[in-house]
């Protein structure tokens, strides 16, 4: 089994990991309100200036963007998926709550106020969640006839005690063949249709293990794969951090033996072969 460091491991440039989600409440009809949130991902420590983290949400159109902000702790199973607990009393929030005129900015002030003493590092969620809006009687044609969107995006935030390291491990890689992720949409643009079954091209199934007490963001450093294709010759390949993050997003690892399976696609195929990996920062 490989093992070796991973240190201070930091985001790509466009973080993916940070989730956004978007609800459509039934009222009156109202224009579409829309928010941006920055950065997407924020590293926290337990103590000293790190100890606080600041969130920017602005009100990218017209009309007027209230909104609230919840924390949530979060734990990453094997497969990716994401349970969620509430968190708030681990933070200030300052401030909880506000209204945003058109094209107005908050920055939102987080300050650690759990434990500092605390064995590993944590993830936690801050979700920025719109308001819908009290709409007049003059607001919508006819009622009932179209919906308020309200966004609701959330921002990871990591917290980790000071010396601590994260220790990645291979658990295990074996070829698989993986389905071609859609291009993102274009803003202004409607989202291409989807193809009755994706494509599938050579890509690898990857399982790590963090036996350290910090967590790791995968996405911030170079793999290095190696191993033989299908033929029996040596294949080497490099993966850059832009196309980790595009495929599995930051990838956090969990401390503690947190686990996960990442599925990336690879521009050769590998045979069946041991296959090794390594991390370069």
């Amino acid at each position: 089994m490989l093992a070796f460091l991973l240190r201070a491991l930091r985001p790509a440039a466009k973080p993916v990991f940070a989730l956004s989600a978007v609800t459509a409440l039934s009222c009156a009809a109202a224009p579409a309100y829309a928010m941006r949130v920055s950065p997407m991902v924020a590293e926290m420590t337990t103590s000293g200036t790190n100890a606080v983290a600041r969130i920017q949400v602005q009100n990218l159109n017209q009309g007027l963007l209230s909104f609230e902000t919840r924390i949530t702790r979060i734990e990453f199973q094997e497969d990716g998926s994401i349970k969620e607990f509430p968190a708030d009393e681990d933070f200030l929030v300052f401030p909880p709550q506000g209204q945003l005129a058109p094209s107005a900015r908050q920055v939102i002030r987080l300050q650690w106020v759990g434990p500092a003493d605390m064995p590993a590092s944590r993830g936690y969620y801050l979700s920025v969640n719109q308001l819908p809006i009290q709409m007049g009687a003059g607001d919508g044609s006819s009622a009932g006839a179209n919906v308020q969107v309200v966004y609701h995006m959330k921002a990871l935030i990591t917290v980790a005690p000071p010396k601590a390291e994260p220790k990645v491990e291979q658990v295990s890689i074996k070829p698989i063949m993986v389905e071609v992720k859609a291009p993102p949409p274009v803003d202004g643009q409607p989202a291409p249709a989807a193809a009755e079954k994706p494509a599938s091209v050579p890509g690898l199934e990857v399982v790590l293990r963090n036996s350290g007490n910090r967590y790791a963001m995968m996405a911030g450093v170079r793999w290095i794969l190696e191993g033989k294709d299908k033929a029996g010759k040596p294949l080497k390949l490099t993966v850059m951090p832009d196309e980790i993050n595009r495929e599995i997003g930051v990838g956090y690892l969990p401390p503690l033996g947190g686990t996960r399976s990442f599925k990336l696609p690879t521009s050769a195929q590998f045979g069946p072969a041991p296959i090794k990996i390594s991390f370069v920062n």
